[in-house]
């Protein structure tokens, strides 16, 4: 009868499956999801050290998403609000996606409507996306990037910049009419002046001329 030789190990199946999931946790560590990032940028992210796209410098990508600002302009953080400058992608499955200013992520208010920037706020969003079929595509089957929210913000600032327009528009108004009303004030104070000097020359004229003709009939 054969018996295996001491020095080889027979590895069980339920060894084999936890040393499987073990290798499968350690490669989710080492590659921290794209949260935040939109399906035509991933591949920005791929590499090992990443730039950040304003150039000042680059970061390991154990870095992304880390919750600490290495890029100005929010490279690093797609998916946290810890870069001012950075913006958080909607994906919106079925509807349309939007950015997100960073301040918005995990601020307990669900701003996508798959709920997908609360993901660490500790509330449950509902996914309120519409299934709509008719959002337009580009050559790379990614949807079109819709900016809002930047919406409400924008809208906000689009309202109070007509406010402001309208403001300086009708007070540039208000002074042109006075300055025309002063203008035609003086054009008829003016003309008022000519025809009385007018008058007064014709009425000084025919004055020395009945006296000259006076003084000749005597």
């Amino acid at each position: 009868m054969w018996t295996p030789s001491p020095s080889r190990r027979v590895v069980s199946a339920p060894a084999t499956l936890l040393l499987r999931l073990l290798l499968l946790a350690g490669a989710a560590d080492a590659a921290p999801p794209l949260v935040g990032v939109s399906p035509h940028d991933e591949p920005y992210f791929t590499t090992q050290v990443i730039a950040c796209r304003d150039g000042s410098g680059s970061f390991p990508r154990s870095r992304l998403n880390d919750g600490y600002c290495d890029c100005a302009d929010g490279t690093d953080e797609p998916g946290t609000s810890a870069c001012p400058e950075g913006k958080f992608y909607c994906r919106n499955n079925g509807d349309t996606p939007r950015l997100l200013f960073s301040s918005f992520v995990n601020d307990k208010i669900c701003d996508c409507c798959d709920g997908s920037d609360e993901y660490e706020s500790g509330i449950h969003c509902q996914n309120t996306c519409q299934n709509r079929k008719d959002i337009a595509e580009d050559d790379d089957g990614v949807h079109e990037l819709s900016v809002t929210h930047l919406d409400a913000t924008n809208e906000f600032t689009r309202k109070h910049t007509i406010d402001v327009e309208n403001l300086v528009h009708n007070s540039i108004n208000k002074d042109l009419i006075q300055k025309l009303r002063g203008l035609r004030t003086a054009l008829v104070i003016e003309l008022g002046l000519v025809v009385g000097m007018f008058a007064f020359c014709v009425a000084r004229r025919r004055t020395r001329t009945r006296k000259r003709q006076h003084i000749l009939k005597r």
